[in-house]
Parts: C-alpha cells; structure tokens; sequence
C-alpha cells in the first residue's frame, strides 16, 4: 500500500479541531503505519488574522486512490466546520492537505502531487523531515532532512507545542 502524507492545520479552536482529524485519519489508516509528528505553532502566511495556526503532519498507508482520500479529507473539514470552496486566505477551523501519496507525480483529480508546500512552508517541512527524514521527495531527490537543513527557516517563524491526543503526548525529536 502507498504511504500517504497529510499536513493538518487549524487556527480556530486548534486543539479540538485537530484531535479530530486525528481520530478521522486513524478510521482510514492501517493503523500500525500511522506516524504523527509534533504539533507546530505558526503565525499565518499570506495574510493577517491574530490567530495563529497549529500544524502537523501524519503518515500512514492507505489503500484509497489520491483522488478518493483528498475527497475524504474534504468531508472531515466539512464535517469540521470548513465551509466548502476556497478558503485559502482566512482563518480556519481545519485544513487538511494531501502532500504526498507513495512516489506518486502528477495530478490526481484536483490535487498534484507531490504538492508544492512540501519545500515552500516551514511548517510543513519541518514536521516533515522529523516524521520522514530519510524519505525522498518525489521529485526533488532530496531527503526531507536535507530540504529542512536547506531550508531558511528565520523568515518563517514557527514553534513546537505541546499536543495531546488520546492522553498522550504528540512528539518528536528535536
């Protein structure tokens, strides 16, 4: 089965919002493949809201076509409160991102993967490389490990946070 990546994100009532993606990805992972990285704070990129988002991304092999799990992220942030439409420059209650599905290049219904996010935001990447460091990206031949090293991450600023699901602490290493 491909190993499918998602970043979440949340910026109204994030803790809520996200422990239920969670619990809603879980329903669809194979659940001895599921990874989650640590949960990240950041201010929002391209436009201006006094909320600051949470972000993370999880890992797990599914069996459902890019296409089919993008359409079941979209219903989780439905389901979630997210009106449907674009959204891209407001605050918001969750936002999942289909990322990455296997080696997977090209466009899957309406998402292309891999998705460009992957290298342009830090918390993407940064959780990223600490959930899959030796993983290589599609199609820049990097390691998520060397992109994030690579990366300038003083012109976006974000921080880990403490995030528990289920009564158990969200981390990983530094």
């Amino acid at each position: 089965m491909p190993l499918a990546v998602l970043g979440l994100g949340s910026s109204i009532e994030r803790q809520r919002h996200l422990v239920g993606a969670l619990d809603a990805l879980a329903a669809l992972a194979d659940p001895a493949t599921l990874r989650v990285s640590r949960v990240f704070e950041s201010p929002p990129v391209g436009f201006s809201d006094p909320r600051d988002f949470y972000n993370l991304v999880v890992a797990f092999d599914t069996p459902l076509a890019p296409d089919a799990l993008n359409a079941r992220c979209k219903t989780i942030e439905q389901d979630h409160g997210r009106p449907a439409g674009p959204t891209k420059q407001i605050a918001r209650t969750l936002d999942i991102d289909l990322l990455l599905w296997g080696e997977a290049c090209g466009r899957y219904g309406d998402t292309a993967l891999p998705r460009a996010d992957v290298a342009r935001y830090a918390f993407v990447l940064h959780p990223l490389a600490e959930l899959l460091p030796e993983q290589r990206h599609p199609t820049l031949g990097l390691t998520f490990a060397e992109l994030w090293a690579r990366f300038d991450a003083s012109t976006q600023p974000h921080w880990a946070v403490a995030f528990t699901w289920h009564g158990r602490e969200i981390s990983a290493p530094d």
